[in-house]
Parts: C-alpha cells; structure tokens; sequence
C-alpha cells in the first residue's frame, strides 16, 4: 500500500486548508523561526539516512556524477518551467491572495509548487516506499509538509492545498516504478541509494535555513545512479581491493 504517498498528499491538502483559514493569526517571526525548525528536521533525518552508508565511495561518485549531469541538463530549469505552467493552471482556479501582487504571487506557488512536487526528500521517500514498505521517511515529511504548507497557504491562500494532487501523482507513478526496481537490488544498494537521498535532505536542510542554497534540484539525478555505481563497486573494485 503507497500509505506514505496518501499521508503526505493529504498533509499538504490539510494543511494548505488550515493556513488559509487561520493563516492571518501567525505572526511574521513566527513563521521565519518555525521554517529553521523545519531545516533542522529535514537535516536530522539526512544524517540518520546517511549513517549506515556501505560504500561511501559509490555514495561520493555518484553525487558528483549526478550532480553534473544536472547541471549539464539544466534539470533545475526544467522542473521551474513544468512547476511555472502548474501554477498557471492552478491560479485560474483559485483567486490570488489580495495583498501581494501577482508577480508576488506567482513567485510564492512557483516556490511551493517545486518544494512539494519535485523534492529529493519526497522522490527518495516514494522509493523506498515501494521497494521496502517502508513509509516513515514520507510520513515524517507529511509531518513538516503539513506545517509548511499551512505557512505558505498563510500568504497565499487555498490554492497551496491543490497542489496536493500534481504531488500524489508524480510521488504515485515513483512509487510503482520502486516495485519495478527493487527485486533488482542488493541490501547494500538500498542503503547506498538511501545515504544519497539522505544527502539531498541534508542540503534541502541548509536551503531552508538559508545557510547555503544547494543546487538540490540537479542533485536529483544522482539518486539514478547511485544503484548501478554501487553493484559494479560491491562487484568489481571491492575484490580487487581485497587481493
């Protein structure tokens, strides 16, 4: 059952609601603060990811290797341009809020639109729901999509609560594709492909608390490669290493 793909998606549903209702009653220092929080937390469970690590090299090789074609894709861009038409389709159907101007607001649900629909933490987390059943890593980041999708519905209204449906969707289709997957795997390539996701959650964490803005989106490629590099390093540099 993909229970952490409903839970999460329903977070960010419930959430938007509750900020577009009672969003007005937070206090800006309020809001500013809790987003360090939710930093902190999403850093809390990369090094927890990132802890059990087997092959730190293939884990390195395949940051670095991801990471640039990434960059060389221009993968950031690419999801910028799908999130901007989404927030196209989405703004039609429900009013911006009054008090920022439209460039405003398209920059806000551009931001969020990306955040909760193309996340590391959230594509890592659908993964592993599929391939182990594991759901805790998307039920805990239900938990931080609740409170920050009720931050962000507090400035932009209820639209932040449709968004849980383009989230369901893509974070649905990972999902499947991990059952696909994973009968392909080693216990050694699950917690490799794990300690990368946790990286991403690392560096979303700084970006939250604006400390360093990772390039977290063309980041997202090396969870593609980290799998192959870890079996051909388990299989062939690992016994060379040992003679």
């Amino acid at each position: 059952m993909p229970t952490g793909v409903i839970v999460n998606a329903l977070a960010v549903l419930i959430g938007g609601i509750v900020g577009g209702v009672g969003g007005k009653y937070l206090s800006e220092k309020f809001k500013t603060e809790i987003n360090m929080i939710f930093g902190l937390a999403s850093m809390t469970m990369g090094i927890i990811a990132i802890a059990p690590t087997k092959n730190m090299a293939a884990v390195i090789f395949a940051l670095i290797i991801g990471t640039a074609v990434g960059l060389l894709l221009h993968v950031s861009a690419w999801i910028n341009r799908g999130a901007f038409q989404m927030q196209r389709i989405i703004a039609r159907f429900v009013p911006a809020n009054k008090t920022l101007s439209e460039e405003e607001f398209s920059a806000f649900l551009l931001t969020v639109i990306v955040l909760f629909v193309s996340s590391g933490t959230g594509i890592y987390g659908a993964l592993v729901n599929g391939m182990t059943g594991d759901a805790t890593i998307l039920i805990t980041k239900s938990i931080l999509d609740f409170f920050t999708g009720a931050i962000f519905a507090a400035n932009l209204g209820f639209v932040v609560s449709l968004i849980a449906v383009p989230q369901f969707v893509v974070l649905m289709i990972l999902f499947l594709l991990a059952g696909v997957i994973y009968p392909l795997t080693t216990p050694a390539m699950i917690i490799d492909f794990k300690a990368v996701g946790g990286t991403l959650m690392l560096a979303t964490g700084f970006r939250m608390i604006k400390v360093r803005m990772f390039p977290t989106a063309d980041m997202i490629p090396a969870m593609l490669f980290i799998m192959p590099i870890s079996w051909a390093w388990t299989t062939w540099v690992l016994p060379l290493l040992a003679k």
